[in-house]
Order: structure tokens, then C-alpha cells, then sequence
């Protein structure tokens, strides 16, 4: 994923030959039988870009660009670039803002591989990492992106699959939806050995998909997650629309920070990167424990023991946060605290209901330092079949709708590690809530949301 949610700019997507190279220093010469120089990969022409109706962006000069000369891949799933390290990281946490509501995404890298013809005759083996984007709460982006390291330790971008949902729990549009060999050729994420001034294109398929990162810094300290993170690359995103934004990568943890027009996207947490050896402090125990006697409180509704339940929450908070906590995760779980003590005060079952599991979200996100990451998504995915309670109770056809999605899509990321008869009793459910919110039958829902926390709770 390259760029925040509301940062995407796409069209519907039109299939670009793979021709050659635009004409100057590099890209000039004769082209090959399969549209590109020997030993370069075929590149967007300026005749592509006119057709786009992007004529006049200021692009690099070719020889500057270091993503032009052909990869070879030997061990293409073995992701191990410092500035970009797929193949380490095991989930990873982002917080910030788009349009001024809360923005908070879960990147996690699936079991599985795809392989992807980007030439004729030539293929890569990609790992494939789901990348998923709440926006205020609810689900607004999912996509799964397609990554391969080269020989000499670049990273390429070989597609992306995704999806956008609008505030009905629909999808509303697929743009930016593009595959190497089919739409155009594959992007370089990241350079082997990053210098300042090297310039590159983390997506290379106008009018679908198009960033030309120039690096401007490769030697910068950054504040991260658990404190100071030397060596991060700081580089310029062009966008298709010409506008222009910074960008962080650093080591440990690849994409860091994008900022654009107030749209704030930041790392909050990463693993095994700030990972943490050892059982989870009691005091997040503790919280966790009293997020769900809040939730229980609200649902009866007991407003009182909800406000014990509330108690109890912040006086566990406070001795989490006595310690040091990622800031972006404070935030989020101050956030969250404020919001179930307003939605209490006001007996606002709904809200009240929504804001406790924020707050045990926020409680699971913390684990991550501690807890293997399929145990975190399989808590999260409890989660949100609360979530759906809630909005079933609430009439929230739309909620119902996001939730039941955003179930579909976090169970991919633990079910490989369970037992099939376990998998099976998960998909089950999951088909009848789908079939009941078909129906309309949002009690219904409501009770299968229910009947499926049974059975997680069944499930070592």
C-alpha cells in the first residue's frame, strides 16, 4: 500500500501495453520484440501519458531513475530490504487523520502466495500482505498488495487488489485496482541500496495507479513507536494530479509516515519490530477484563456497573501508561475512553456499546507487543462480532453490513493456524450472518453474532 486511503488518485483502469521507454538518456534506442529496451523494463511512453491526460507532469529525468534496468528474482519471497521487510513484519498498526475523522489501518502479511506473470515468459513468486483501513470506526479500504525483492535487495511492486466502501457498508469503487503484465509493468517500492537523489516510481500504470518517489534523505533519526529510529529515508511523492508529499521509511519497519493535505498516516506499532518477550503486563490484563465488564454493563444496560466498569478501565490505563506506550496507541486509546464516558453519562446504548469496544480494540492493539499475531486478529475478530450486536441491536442496517465484511476479510488473517473442523464452524457462521442481513433480518443477525462468540470461545 502506497499512499494513505483518501491519498489514491485512479481511474477506471485501462490495460497499457508494455512499450517502450519514454525518449531520453536511458529510454532512448531501439526497443525489443516485447516493447521495451534488452534488460529494461518497459515503461509508460509520453504518447501513454498524453492518452491519460497527464502531459504535464514534472517527471524525473531518466537518469536519475534507478527502477528502469530489468530485475532478476532468485528468492523473490524472502523480503528482507531494512526499509521495506514484508517478509518480517507480522502485522502493522497505523493511526492518524483523513478528512478529520480517526484513521487506523492493520497491515498483515497472509501465508499465502501469488504468482504473477509481469512479462511474457516471465513470472514471480509475490508474498501478498492485506492491508485494511477504518476510517471513524468503520471499514473504508481493503486491498491485498503483491511484493517481491529482486536479487540486488529492491523491493517491486508487482499489483494491487482493493476495494473502497461507502458509509452503507458497500463497495463503492474498485479504481486503482492494477496487476503487472496486464495493466503495466511492475513498480519499484524501495531501492536496494537508497541514495539521495535516486528516483524511482512505487506505481507505474497511468491512469490507475502513479507515484514517482524522489529520495531526499536517507540518514534521518525519527521518533517511532518505542523511541528514536536512526537512518530513515525521507523521499517526494508525485502524484498524478501533480501535487507533491513527503514521505518516511525506516528501517525495521518500511512505510513510516505520509502526510498530504492534513491527511495524516503514521505508524503506531510494529511486529516483531517492537515486540516485547514476556507475558503482558497485568495492568493490561486488567484493562482488557474491564473493557468487557463495560461492554456486558452496556448491553443489560447497567448504567452504574457501567460506570464502575468505566472506573476500573482508567485505573488500569493508568498504569499501563506509566510506563512508556506507542503514542499513536495512547491516542487512540484516550480516544476511545473519552468516548464511552460521554456515551455513558448520556445512556446512549449504542455509542456506549461501540466506545467499550473501542476500548478493548485499543486494549488487543497493545497485546500485539506481547501475543502472536493470529491470537490478536482472532481477538479481533471476537471483537467485531460484538460490534455487530451492537449495530443489530440498533436497527444500524449499514453497521451490520461493515461489520459482517470486515469479519470476512480479519478471518483470513488467523485461519490457517486453526484446525479445519475449527475453520469450518467460523465459515458456517459467517455464511448465515450474510444470508439473515440478505433477509434483512437484523435480530436475527444480532443472535448469530452471539452464537459465533460461542463457538470462538470454544477455539483454543
Amino acid at each position: 500500500m502506497t499512499s494513505t486511503t483518501k491519498l489514491r488518485i485512479g481511474s477506471v483502469a485501462l490495460a497499457f501495453a508494455l512499450l517502450a521507454a519514454c525518449s531520453d538518456d536511458k529510454a532512448s534506442g531501439s526497443s525489443d520484440p516485447a516493447g521495451g529496451h534488452a534488460g529494461e523494463i518497459p515503461q509508460p511512453t509520453q504518447a501513454d501519458l498524453e492518452a491519460a491526460g497527464f502531459a504535464e507532469l514534472p517527471l524525473a529525468p531518466a537518469k536519475d531513475r534507478v527502477d528502469i534496468a530489468e530485475p532478476t528474482f532468485s528468492h523473490p519471497t524472502d523480503i528482507t530490504n531494512p526499509l521495506f521487510p514484508i517478509s518480517n513484519l507480522q502485522s502493522v498498526i497505523f493511526s492518524g487523520t483523513v478528512e478529520g475523522k480517526p484513521f487506523h489501518t492493520e497491515t498483515t502479511l497472509l501465508p499465502e502466495t501469488r504468482v504473477i506473470e509481469w512479462a511474457k515468459g516471465k513470472r514471480v513468486e509475490t508474498r501478498i500482505s492485506q492491508y485494511f483501513a477504518y476510517l471513524d470506526g468503520r471499514i473504508e479500504e481493503v486491498a491485498l498488495d503483491y511484493y517481491a525483492q529482486a536479487d540486488d535487495g529492491s523491493v517491486w511492486y508487482f499489483g494491487e487488489d482493493l476495494q473502497d466502501f461507502n458509509d452503507e457498508g458497500f463497495v463503492d469503487s474498485t479504481e486503482g485496482v492494477w496487476l503487472a503484465g496486464v495493466d503495466g509493468p511492475p513498480a519499484m517500492i524501495m531501492p536496494g541500496d537508497p541514495e539521495v537523489g535516486d528516483v524511482h516510481r512505487a506505481e507505474n500504470t497511468p491512469p490507475v495507479a502513479f507515484e514517482e518517489i524522489t529520495i531526499s534523505n536517507v540518514d534521518k533519526t525519527v521518533d517511532g513507536p518505542t523511541g528514536p529510529v536512526k537512518h530513515a529515508l525521507i523521499a517526494t511523492e508525485l502524484h498524478l494530479d501533480g501535487t507533491t508529499s513527503d514521505k518516511t521509511f525506516a528501517p525495521g519497519y518500511g512505510e513510516f509516515f505520509s502526510d498530504h493535505d492534513g491527511d495524516v498516516e503514521a505508524l503506531a506499532l510494529a511486529v516483531p519490530t517492537d515486540a516485547i518477550d514476556g507475558k503482558p503486563p497485568a495492568a493490561l490484563g486488567d484493562l482488557a477484563a474491564a473493557a468487557d465488564d463495560l461492554y456486558t454493563a452496556v448491553q443489560k444496560p447497567d448504567w452504574a456497573g457501567a460506570g464502575t466498569a468505566l472506573s476500573a478501565a482508567n485505573t488500569a490505563w493508568k498504569a499501563v501508561s506509566a510506563d512508556p506506550v506507542p503514542p499513536y496507541l495512547d491516542d487512540e486509546m484516550q480516544r476511545a475512553l473519552t468516548n464511552v464516558d460521554a456515551a455513558v453519562q448520556a445512556g446512549d446504548t449504542a455509542k456506549a456499546g461501540t466506545a467499550a469496544i473501542d476500548v478493548a480494540q485499543s486494549a488487543v492493539d497493545l497485546q500485539l507487543r506481547y501475543r502472536p499475531q493470529a491470537d490478536i486478529d482472532q481477538a479481533r475478530f471476537g471483537l467485531w462480532a460484538r460490534q455487530i450486536e451492537v449495530d443489530a441491536a440498533a436497527g444500524n442496517t449499514s453497521g451490520v453490513r461493515g461489520d459482517i465484511t470486515t469479519l470476512e476479510f480479519v478471518r483470513d488473517r488467523f485461519a490457517a493456524g486453526l484446525e479445519q473442523p475449527d475453520v469450518i464452524g467460523i465459515d458456517v457462521h459467517l455464511m448465515a450472518l450474510r444470508e439473515l442481513l440478505n433477509d434483512g433480518d437484523l435480530a436475527g443477525a444480532g443472535t448469530e453474532a452471539g452464537d459465533l462468540l460461542e463457538t470462538l470461545a470454544g477455539i483454543s
